[in-house]
């Protein structure tokens, strides 16, 4: 095998496996956090697919098949359930020791089951819209003072049951009876039924990664002398903006995958319930210098509008310089393995010795003449031997070899223009 193709087949599959990222999200945050004001919006979603498998058919597969149906509705935060769905979600963060609370949330929930030839999909999507507050623990005193932010609120998670629309929107189990009848009534007392009835509203991957995990950038947009003639937000005027993002596969967040889960139950045969959820993923973005720091256990950040004196980095922990090292130790690899297959390339072919006419047997001789004062330097190169010169002649000496095909007609021809008297 090419050891070329080897190489590079084993470097791509490198790069799919640590720089690889899933194309959907179990929960995913977004979030834009302003220091200089008591309130900031937040999005989150939560999403869940549930494959109902029957392979070998059955006839809870006949009554599947073909099916479809969807249960969605959105509601504010006058609803009797959503407020239910904050308090929970308050009581949450106060165990974990921060101080924010969610307020004015909107939910928007969906739950679509297609029916298929070997399996049957529940797809669920939970979007949770509101405004965060009292995320601040310590307010700016002046420009260039630092403030406080809480971000131990990031892992918005619920256990237990939320009635919503006279759905429980946090266990699938409950659309499932909505949806898929037969198959509730079959799930009941087995593993299947405990997987169905695991919380949805769960962020808590996001919590448990550290910020010195994730990817850090800032943006000096807005402390830029022109800012301000393109439109900038006032919001960030003067200031840097800070993002943090995690999610995607990498040496210091780990390999990310689906979260693949599997239980059986019975009816008139076995069948299979598979649960996908994949890795969660967060966008957070702060209005100022953001740094990492810890008070009480509960992660937190020292935000100032402008970046120290000097600093630059495109991401922490240092990641630029690992991968320029990287990068030089790979360019180093590389060359060494070149100059090595060079080397022994010139020594294979210094063994073969010289080929073609040894020049001590060629002679020059001048071919061109003078005309007038002027005369041009041409020659030849001839063997000065009498050696085996059809060896070495040039193949365009050779004489074209002669027609001998006889005459297709044995008759003369007569002139042109000749006619019998």
């Amino acid at each position: 095998m090419n050891v070329k193709a080897v190489l590079v087949t084993v470097l791509f599959s490198s790069l799919l496996l640590v720089g690889g990222n899933t194309s959907a999200f179990g929960a995913q945050l977004e979030t834009f956090l302003n220091p200089n004001s008591q309130t900031s919006p937040f999005e989150i979603k939560y999403q869940k697919t549930i494959f109902i498998e029957y392979e070998d058919g059955g006839e809870l597969a006949d009554a599947l098949r073909g099916t479809e149906d969807t249960i969605a509705f959105k509601v504010g935060p006058e609803n009797e359930g959503v407020q239910g769905l904050m308090n929970k979600i308050n009581q949450k963060l106060s165990l974990d020791g921060s101080s924010a609370k969610v307020t004015d949330v909107n939910v928007d929930f969906s739950a679509h089951m297609t029916g298929r030839p070997l399996n049957t999909s529940i797809d669920f999507k939970i979007v949770l819209r509101g405004t965060l507050t009292d995320y601040i623990i310590v307010e700016r005193q002046g420009s260039q003072q630092q403030a406080l932010v809480d971000l131990g609120w990031r892992g918005l998670t619920v256990t237990g049951p939320v009635n919503i629309q006279g759905v429980d929107i946090n266990h699938p189990i409950s659309a499932v009876e909505s949806l898929a009848p037969a198959v509730y009534s079959a799930v009941s007392g087995s593993e299947a039924e405990k997987l169905l009835s695991e919380n949805l509203i769960d962020a808590q991957a996001i919590k448990d990664q550290p910020l010195s995990n994730w990817h850090f950038l800032f943006d000096p947009t807005g402390i830029n002398v022109d800012a301000g003639t393109f439109g900038l937000d006032e919001s960030i005027s003067g200031f840097v903006v800070s993002a943090f993002t995690m999610g995607e596969s990498s040496l210091r967040e780990g390999r990310q995958v689906e979260r693949v889960k599997e239980a059986s139950f019975s009816a008139d045969r076995t069948y299979v319930i598979r649960t996908v959820q994949s890795a969660d993923n967060a966008n957070l973005r702060v209005v100022g210098f953001a740094a990492i720091d810890s008070l009480d256990g509960v992660e937190i950040l020292g935000v100032t509008p402008k970046p120290p004196e000097g600093y630059a980095t495109t991401s922490t922990g240092e990641f630029p310089i690992f991968i320029i090292y990287g990068m030089a130790g790979l360019a180093a690899v590389g060359g060494g393995a070149f100059f090595v297959f060079s080397n022994r390339q010139l020594k294979k072919e210094g063994n073969q010795g010289q080929t073609g006419i040894d020049p001590s047997r060629l002679r020059g001789y001048q071919t061109s003449a003078s005309s007038g004062g002027y005369q041009t330097n041409r020659g030849e190169a001839q063997l000065a031997d009498g050696g085996d010169y059809a060896q070495h002649r040039s193949v365009y000496d050779e004489q074209p070899q002669q027609d001998t095909k006889p005459a297709e007609s044995s008759r003369g021809s007569m002139p042109k223009g000749w006619k019998p008297e």
